[in-house]
């Protein structure tokens, strides 16, 4: 499996993981989630290598999150449809390599698995 990052080039973190990637000769994909969303399938296996729930992937801070989630009691199914309606609620950068997967704040992180 090729190593992927789920990138915006907005984000100076986002920008830092695949300055280290370059710098690491890595084969890797880069895959701008914003507008190349992740399927639900493919969002699901993400939080199964991270061994996390979909509520830790969550940008609890976006406006979007705190404008229409915040007061729910939500479900993960719920939880995982509002960052596929709203891919700017995932948390960035994330590394996918050799099933595994690391959110790259720190940026240590994704060293980790690289």
């Amino acid at each position: 499996m090729k190593t992927i990052l789920y990138h915006n080039p907005r984000c100076s973190k986002s920008r830092e993981a695949l300055q280290l990637l370059e710098d690491s000769n890595e084969d890797f994909q880069v895959i701008p989630y914003l507008t190349d969303t992740p399927t639900k399938s493919e969002l699901k296996q993400i939080l199964k290598m991270l061994q996390i729930r979909p509520i830790e992937l969550v940008r609890t801070k976006e406006v979007i999150w705190k404008e229409h989630y915040t007061d729910e009691n939500m479900s993960d199914e719920a939880i995982i449809q509002a960052m596929l309606d709203h891919p700017r609620l995932i948390e960035r950068p994330i590394l996918v390599k050799n099933n595994k997967a690391a959110i790259g704040r720190p940026i240590e992180a994704i060293k980790e698995i690289l």
